[in-house]
């Protein structure tokens, strides 16, 4: 019997499934697997974290994100779920709480990342992975979460929705600087609008959104009655969360207040591939509304 001709296998990279490691925040579950329909290459990432590239040495945390986009497909225009790995260069990790959105309830709460069973782990590098791994001295870092698949099957879909998040860092004020009141008026299909407390007015929203959604004209003033409610309510809860991040800067460490004044965030995209679609005209600086815009565009 003749030999079986030997295949050489391709040559993994060392830090190919990096992009991997790093958890996609603010994802919903049902669209994790969608990642996958893809082989997705973030080379670019690679070699911006190996010898000679820009992030080389430094100490650099990684997050991941999707960003569903309308892409050609082999001719055809498809909705992909495009994977964003953001790569944050300073000496600290940048975040350790999680802005997490109710979605339904229109709020939002600041818990540790603990409590979502999360938090900052070391990356080790394939060609590290057959060695001592307590000795490893890495100072790349990605985020984890350790919430078990099957854990989260079983969860009720008002805890489901906590999974709406971003990650939170009180340096930075939201990008509407606290002047916007999510609300969300209970009908079937419920009906979700933002209050500009600078700029709307109540009976112009209610008008607006009886005519928009089709309402009966009996529905405008109960949608303004129950503008005035939340809309008070959201007020309160915009001041308090901003005396709770003023006090979070106060009582920060002043050396770790510097490093993230000075820190740098990297977003990159997956590169073109020739089973991969072109993701070049969709690529945005904006990160979350805590984190704003992304120094570098990859």
């Amino acid at each position: 019997m003749l030999p079986k001709p030997k295949v050489d296998m391709p040559q993994k990279r060392n830090l190919e499934d990096l992009w991997w490691s790093a958890f996609p925040v603010g994802t919903g579950w049902e669209n994790t697997d969608m990642i996958k329909e893809f082989n997705w290459n973030f080379e670019n990432l690679e070699k911006t974290l190996e010898e000679g590239g820009e992030l080389y040495g430094k100490t650099v945390y990684l997050f991941g994100s999707t960003e569903p986009q309308q892409l050609d497909v082999n001719g055809e225009l498809k909705i992909v779920v495009v994977p964003v790995v953001l790569a944050v260069d300073c000496p600290f990790p940048p975040s350790d709480k999680i802005a997490i959105n109710f979605v339904r309830m229109g709020k939002e709460e600041i818990v540790p990342m603990e409590e979502m069973k999360m938090s900052w782990v070391p990356y080790v590098p394939l060609q590290d992975r057959f060695g001592r791994i307590e000795s490893l001295k890495t100072k790349i870092f990605t985020l984890c979460c350790t919430q078990r698949r099957s854990a989260r099957k079983r969860m009720k879909t008002e805890s489901a929705n906590k999974f709406y998040y971003t990650p939170y860092i009180p340096l930075n004020p939201p990008e509407d600087d606290g002047t916007v009141v999510h609300v969300i008026y209970p009908l079937e299909p419920p009906i979700v609008c933002d209050f500009d407390l600078e700029w709307d007015d109540y009976k112009v929203l209610a008008h607006k959104l009886v005519k928009d959604e089709g309402l009966p004209e009996d529905e405008r003033e109960k949608i303004e009655k129950f503008l005035k409610e939340k809309v008070k309510q959201g007020k309160i809860e915009l001041e308090q969360a901003e005396e709770a991040r003023k006090k979070a800067i106060e009582d920060m460490d002043p050396k770790q207040r510097e490093a993230f004044e000075n820190m740098e965030v990297y977003k990159f995209y997956p590169v073109k591939t020739p089973d991969t679609p072109n993701v070049d005209n969709v690529k945005s600086r904006y990160i979350n509304r805590y984190y704003g815009l992304a120094r570098y565009l990859m």
